[in-house]
């Protein structure tokens, strides 16, 4: 770091001596800073007034969406530096404390992270604008009637250090509050015309460009980012942001009032990553965009992506935030308007972005609010949590295989549990505490499915997991690695995109990840609408999850080059332990007779221990003869199962 030039040392013509103290006080506390230390003070800003409107008042809504979306974007850009501005909102019914507030006092208590570090409180939005105004450079202002633009300024706000403000003139607008008057922010980027006509209207050129107009000012304004901003290289093609825009104001109430995911933002913006809502079928029209060309979002989708896979998806994989919005727009969900369903949706979104090296954190339906991931993301993991694996002595000792090596079963089936859904940070973010919490872990073995690509949002609660984890807690990773993708879409040849192959790309993605959680297991592959993994898919698994791999399809058993495969076989999310056990019994039994080895796989959706320990007791006084076990003996006497089998068909 520079700390200035030879006149800075010299006073008169002789060494200063007050001035070297300075200076190397100043250079010792900018190495500390660079090693991770931050400033002495947290500024706390308490959104949760936005969840307090009444939503049949639209000046409350768009209040609620117009600071929700400046503050998150404000998060971002501040918190690049460092772990600076925190947010109070992400409130979950499951839990009686907001869960940013139980993460901040977690990470500023004695012994932890941010010990020491003192919390001030601002009151009001200007306040706060004003104490961080050196980390912005102005505004971009968007459009409230191309609903695509607030995406649109979300990504310009990363790139350029602006604040995205929807234009509004009415008095009391956070436009009149932060532009008009107050701290009279420049506005640095229009994406509405300055008399509050439409900049995209669908019609003639896209501005700015020599290309004709999509006919859909939607799309425009998508193909305008890209040219601008993508294609150039001012974001990073690594990124990507799949969220809502502000059609969400529409129907503010079509599932929990956080789903807006706005404050999902910061990170994405912190990170530079571009941002889109777009329509995935081809076969219909958009409920936000009824008039355009059919299959117009999905070109337009497509060109984004391809655009991002040659700006950082090429070599590193594009982790894209957030999920379909389909309790809104593009499915059958409610009043969403679509044709589709909306689990074929999200695999028919899965197929497009993954043929284009792209995976999800998925922040799906329910529970996909988040906040203040651009001020975990500085949080400092360990460089490896390792991971016990059983030796196959230990294995003879407990009485699982005989002095020859073979299993014995003695009329038992093995059962483990896929403990999951752990795909995307916000879903980790809100339930993780009243889960893993639960009193009742440690009773029994749990297989924590959790994708290792959620350390980058939400690093304190996976190294929470890890120091407070039992010796019956071992961990796996979720669907499909580090990160959800159709894995089958990345081998050659590439539908959709045509690329060449994305596998090498996927392992140098996922092996580090693996390598530092300790993980060499991948509880489940969902191939949904791709294709399933050819010889080389399975080559790229086995680098990287050598122990072992659960894909939703494909032959019912298999070794890989040492590699045990178990095909997915059953979903148990009976809410009633008693309905449950009933469940896993009847389909062993089944499972039986149909000829499948005496190995069984369940997985279950945001169950508590108490819940799996409740299961597994219903279980063995059903039938005594199944057994639950911990993921190395499990996958281990799999491996050795499949081996002897191999053996003997010589």
């Amino acid at each position: 770091m520079k700390t200035g030039g030879a006149g800075f040392w010299r006073v008169r013509g002789r060494i200063d001596r007050c001035a070297v103290f300075v200076v190397v006080v100043a250079w010792m506390l900018a190495g500390t800073l660079a090693r991770g230390a931050e400033p002495s003070d947290i500024t706390v800003y308490d959104l949760r007034y936005t969840l307090a409107i009444d939503t049949n008042r639209m000046e409350q809504v768009q209040m609620a969406w117009d600071h929700c979306h400046a503050v998150a974007a404000l998060q971002g850009l501040v918190n690049r530096e460092g772990p600076m501005l925190y947010v109070r909102f992400t409130a979950s019914q499951h839990r009686r404390r907001n869960v940013d507030d139980f993460w901040l006092e977690h990470l500023t208590a004695p012994g932890q992270w941010l010990e020491g570090r003192r919390t001030e409180r601002v009151a009001t939005l200007v306040d706060l604008v004003e104490r961080f105004r050196s980390h912005i450079r102005g505004v971009v202002l968007y459009d409230p009637n191309v609903a695509a633009t607030s995406n649109v300024a979300s990504t310009i706000a990363g790139a350029e250090r602006l604040l995205p403000i929807r234009f509004d003139r009415t008095e009391g607008s956070l436009y009149h509050t932060l532009v008009a008057t107050g701290p009279k922010l420049p506005v640095r980027r229009w994406l509405v015309n300055p008399d509050g006509s439409s900049l995209f209207t669908g019609r003639g050129t896209i501005p700015g460009t020599a290309r004709a107009s999509t006919g859909s000012a939607k799309c425009d304004a998508h193909l305008w980012m890209k040219r601008h901003f993508l294609d150039v290289g001012k974001c990073d093609g690594a990124f990507g942001a799949y969220y809502l825009d502000q059609y969400w104001m529409s129907k503010p109430r079509s599932t929990v009032l956080n789903h807006h995911c706005l404050t999902n933002h910061d990170f994405f913006i912190a990170k530079n990553a571009f941002f889109f809502d777009l329509g995935i079928w081809g076969d219909e029209k958009p409920v936000d965009d009824p008039t355009q060309p059919l299959g117009a979002d999905l070109e337009t989708l497509k060109e984004l992506l391809l655009s991002a896979y040659y700006q950082g998806g090429k070599d590193r994989m594009i982790h894209i935030g957030g999920f379909v919005p389909w309790a809104f727009k593009y499915t059958t969900h409610g009043t969403a308007g679509g044709r589709h369903e909306p689990v074929p949706t999200e695999w028919e979104y899965g197929k497009i972005i993954s043929a284009y090296n792209g995976f999800m954190d998925a922040d799906a339906i329910g529970y996909g609010a988040m906040a203040n991931a651009s001020f975990f993301m500085h949080f400092p993991l360990e460089a490896e949590y390792a991971q016990r694996w059983v030796t196959r002595e230990s294995l003879v000792e407990r009485g699982y295989l005989d002095t020859d090596g073979k299993v014995v079963f003695e009329g038992r089936d093995f059962l483990v549990f896929y403990v999951g859904d752990y795909d995307c940070a916000a879903w980790l973010y809100q339930r993780m505490m009243d889960i893993w919490d639960d009193p009742a872990r440690g009773t029994i073995p749990m297989m924590w499915c959790i994708s290792p690509v959620l350390d980058r949002r939400a690093p304190m609660a996976m190294d929470y997991m890890r120091r407070t984890a039992t010796a019956n807690d071992y961990f796996a990773s979720a669907d499909n690695g580090a990160g959800y993708c159709e894995p089958g879409m990345l081998q050659e040849p590439r539908g959709i995109s045509g690329l060449p192959s994305g596998l090498d790309a996927w392992a140098r993605h996922c092996k580090p990840a693996y390598d530092r959680w300790g993980l060499s297991i991948t509880g489940f592959i969902i191939y949904a609408h791709g294709p399933e993994l050819n010889q080389a898919g399975l080559d790229c698994y086995a680098s990287f999850s050598p122990n072992g791999i659960v894909p939703s399809r494909g032959p019912a058993t298999l070794l890989h080059k040492g590699m045990p495969v178990l095909r997915h076989d059953h979903d148990v999310n009976e809410g009633n332990p008693a309905d449950a056990a009933r469940h896993v019994v009847e389909r062993i039994a089944q499972r039986r007779v149909e000829g499948h080895p005496p190995f069984h796989w369940f997985r279950n959706i945001l169950k508590t221990p108490t819940w799996y320990v409740k299961t597994h007791e219903r279980i063995k006084e059903t039938n005594p003869k199944i057994e639950l076990l911990d993921a190395p003996t499990f996958f281990e006497l799999y491996r050795i199962y499949l081996e002897n089998r191999t053996a003997e068909a010589r």
